[in-house]
Order: C-alpha cells, then sequence, then structure tokens
C-alpha cells in the first residue's frame, strides 16, 4: 500500500473542495441566509450522492481495468486529458464569486437533503470525474480495484464533508473576507486551475 499516494489524493481532494463550485457557493448561500443546520442537510444530500457515484464507477469500471494494462493506460490517459480540459473550463471562467447564484427558499431539512442528494445523482459529471480521477490514485497492488475505488470515494466523501462543513460554519466570516478581498476569487479559480493541471500530470507520469 501505498500511503503517499493517498496523502496526495486528500491534498488534490482538499484543494478541489475548497475551490468555488456550484455546490459549494450553494451552501455558503443557504448558510449564511438560513443558518448552519439549512446548509449541513445539503451538504449530507451531497455526500450522499457522492457514494452513489463512487459505487457506479467502483462496480463499473474496476472490472473492466483488472488485468488490462492497455485499457488502464487509455482510462489513465482519459483521465488526464479531462482533468485538462476542465482546467481551461475554469481559465475561461469568471473570477468573480456570485454569492446570489442560488435564490432558494428555506424548506425543510429533510426536502434540503434530498435537494442535494439530487443536485449530485443528477449531475454525470460528477461519475464522469470520478473516473477521470480515481484511475490514477489505486494505491495497492494487493487490494482488489473495487475496493481502492470505495476507499478513494470514502476519503473524497470525508474530505469534501469536512470542507463543506466548515463552509457552512464559517460563511459569515467567509463571505465578509471575500468581499473585502475581491482578488481572493482569482488566487482561488488559479488553485483551482494548478490542482486539475497537477493531477493530470500526476496521473499520466
Amino acid at each position: 500500500m501505498n500511503i503517499e499516494i493517498l496523502v496526495s489524493f486528500i491534498f488534490a481532494v482538499f484543494a478541489l473542495a475548497l475551490s468555488p463550485g456550484p455546490d459549494n457557493i450553494f451552501v455558503l448561500v443557504q448558510s449564511i441566509r438560513f443558518g448552519r443546520k439549512y446548509a449541513l442537510a445539503v451538504v449530507a444530500g451531497l455526500m450522499t450522492g457522492c457514494l452513489v457515484h463512487t459505487s457506479l464507477v467502483a462496480f463499473g469500471f474496476s472490472l473492466l481495468i483488472a488485468k488490462n494494462e492497455i485499457l488502464f493506460m487509455l482510462l489513465k490517459i482519459f483521465g488526464a486529458g479531462y482533468l485538462l480540459y476542465l482546467a481551461y473550463q475554469v481559465y475561461k471562467s469568471s473570477e468573480t464569486i456570485n454569492f446570489s447564484a442560488e435564490k432558494v427558499a428555506a424548506k425543510p431539512l429533510s426536502k434540503l437533503y434530498r435537494q442535494g442528494f439530487m443536485m449530485n445523482v443528477l449531475n454525470p459529471k460528477v461519475s464522469l470525474f470520478f473516473l477521470a480521477l480515481f484511475p490514477g490514485f489505486l494505491f495497492s497492488e494487493t487490494l482488489n480495484e473495487t475496493l481502492q475505488f470505495f476507499v478513494l470515494g470514502g476519503l473524497f466523501i470525508l474530505v469534501s464533508f469536512m470542507v463543506f462543513g466548515s463552509i457552512a460554519f464559517l460563511s459569515g466570516s467567509l463571505k465578509s473576507f471575500l468581499e473585502k478581498h475581491p482578488r481572493s476569487g482569482m488566487f482561488l479559480k488559479w488553485l483551482q486551475i494548478i490542482v486539475f493541471i497537477g493531477i493530470a500530470i500526476f496521473i499520466l507520469f
């Protein structure tokens, strides 16, 4: 088991979860407008959705790449290419962080949980992202690929939950800081680009 690969994966997920995106901006807005518990309900739904995508990727693709080095290499090339494409999409995006991107009235916690869950499960880009990311971080030559996918998925969910939960609890301070430091949006944008490119290089080499 290669612990260094797992540590690299954790740092990569942390940086990506911290970078502004539809999910964490939605969590931030919910916390600012309605309170922490509403934001945490959304976070719980999003993370449950990640478990579904992890299962789809683990059972659907681990069997295909097992003992097939050519297919595994093609999958890594695809993953690196997709991550470079995501980096380009971030490069073209605005540096401004829009806190009013989601204008949703407060709902019961159960409905917010379901909304977070459906936001994640119905987004095929999440499975595509997992498929691009996970094969490059397989960390053991003895454990089967399905189990390794679930370990990576569990780490992804744990780290993302910690970051998103922190966003919910620190929403007021984060909003104030980001509004006082408009250039922070540029920093976070380039952080995301660097992380995507770095992971792509890591996967290939």
